[in-house]
């Protein structure tokens, strides 16, 4: 709610185009994923420090989801990767456990390892084909992190 607020202080517009995606209260039964490939773009809400951005979405990337009980996740390319887990919450709501690899590196650091590179998220589902993962109070710029997941 305090990134929300923050982008509707600055330029109420960018939520206004996309109600579903920021819609705080939207999510669908069976949130898990299929396994797949799937195309990925981040927006950063709200503002860690003074003068940053309030609201930034950035373009499409590539992700895929793995089989199993509890489904792998990786965005594949892009310069902020998160990799992880996906684990069955409730009916409405899943939860992503991971690390984020940075830059060119190539493998992804162990969760609990550096608390700088974990992250975590509400994985829910907001349409037929359509999810997104919240990402509240990310080590790096923003207040929320919203991933948004369609087929791909």
């Amino acid at each position: 709610m305090e990134a929300l607020a923050q982008v509707r202080g600055q330029d109420g517009g960018a939520i206004a185009a996309d109600p579903v995606l920021f819609d705080p209260d939207r999510a669908l039964e069976e949130p898990v994923l299929p396994p797949g490939r799937y195309r990925c773009r981040t927006v950063k809400l709200g503002r860690k420090a003074a003068g940053g951005l309030g609201y930034g979405a950035y373009p499409w990337f590539r992700c895929m989801v793995g089989p199993g009980a509890v489904p792998g996740f990786a965005k594949v390319d892009g310069s902020q990767r998160q990799v992880g887990k996906i684990y069955p919450d409730t009916d409405a709501r899943a939860v992503f456990l991971g690390t984020l690899s940075l830059g060119d590196e190539r493998g992804a650091i162990r969760y609990r390892r550096d608390p700088q590179r974990d992250v975590a998220g509400w994985v829910e589902r907001i349409g037929e084909r359509r999810w997104r993962i919240a990402f509240p109070y990310p080590a790096y710029e923003s207040t929320l992190d919203l991933m948004e997941l369609v087929p791909g």
